[in-house]
C-alpha cells in the first residue's frame, strides 16, 4: 500500500496552471475537464490547521484529468520532469492500461510534461507513450529522452504566464490522426 507523506506539493505549479487553463476553457465554452482527486484516507492530521500530514492511497486512481472538449472525451496526466529524461515509473501500469483503454473508446489520451529545468512543455500523444512503455516492457530503456519526446510530441508554448494552451498542442495531435 502507497504511502503519502510531505510529497503533496510536487507537480502542484503545473496542476495550478492547468486547473487556471481548465478553468478559462469551461468559461469560454471551449471545453469541460475535470481534475480528479486521488482518492486517501488520513491516518495523521495537524489538529490546529486540520491539514492531513500522512495518509495511504485507498485505490489506484486513473489520470489527472478527465473531460471533453467540443465533444471529445479527453483524459490526461500531468508530470513535472526536473532531469533530460522521463522516467517511465512516473507513469504507473495502471494509469497506462486506463490511457489504452480509453483511446480504444475512441478518447484522446495524454501527458503533458513539464521539463522544469529547460521551461519546456509538451503534449504528449497516447501513440508516443506507448511506443516507449512497448521499448520498456521488451527489457529496453525505462526512460524516455528528452530528444524523443520532443520528437514525438507537440510543444506547449510555456511563456503565457498563467496558462498553458494545450488545446492548440490537441488541434495538432487530431490533425495527425486523420491524416
Amino acid at each position: 500500500m502507497a504511502t503519502w507523506s510531505g510529497r503533496g506539493l510536487r507537480g502542484s505549479t503545473l496542476e495550478e496552471l492547468l486547473n487556471h487553463t481548465i478553468e478559462g476553457y469551461r468559461e469560454k465554452k471551449l471545453a469541460l475537464i475535470q481534475k480528479i482527486p486521488t482518492p486517501i484516507t488520513p491516518i495523521e492530521i495537524e489538529k490546529e490547521t486540520r491539514h492531513i500530514t500522512l495518509a495511504y492511497f485507498d485505490a489506484k486512481s486513473t489520470v489527472d484529468y478527465i473531460g471533453v472538449v467540443q465533444g471529445i472525451p479527453v483524459a490526461f496526466d500531468a508530470k513535472e520532469c526536473a532531469e533530460n529524461t522521463f522516467p517511465l515509473h512516473n507513469l504507473h501500469e495502471h494509469q497506462f492500461a486506463f490511457m489504452k483503454d480509453f483511446e480504444a473508446q475512441d478518447g484522446i489520451a495524454f501527458l503533458i510534461i513539464y521539463y522544469t529545468a529547460k521551461r519546456k512543455m509538451f503534449y504528449v500523444p497516447f501513440v508516443t507513450i506507448e511506443k516507449y512503455w512497448e521499448r520498456m516492457k521488451e527489457g529496453g530503456r525505462k526512460s524516455i529522452t528528452f530528444e524523443e519526446i520532443e520528437a514525438g510530441s507537440f510543444s506547449i508554448d510555456s511563456t503565457h504566464l498563467g496558462h498553458v494552451p494545450f488545446l492548440d498542442a490537441m488541434n495538432k495531435d487530431l490533425s495527425q490522426r486523420n491524416d
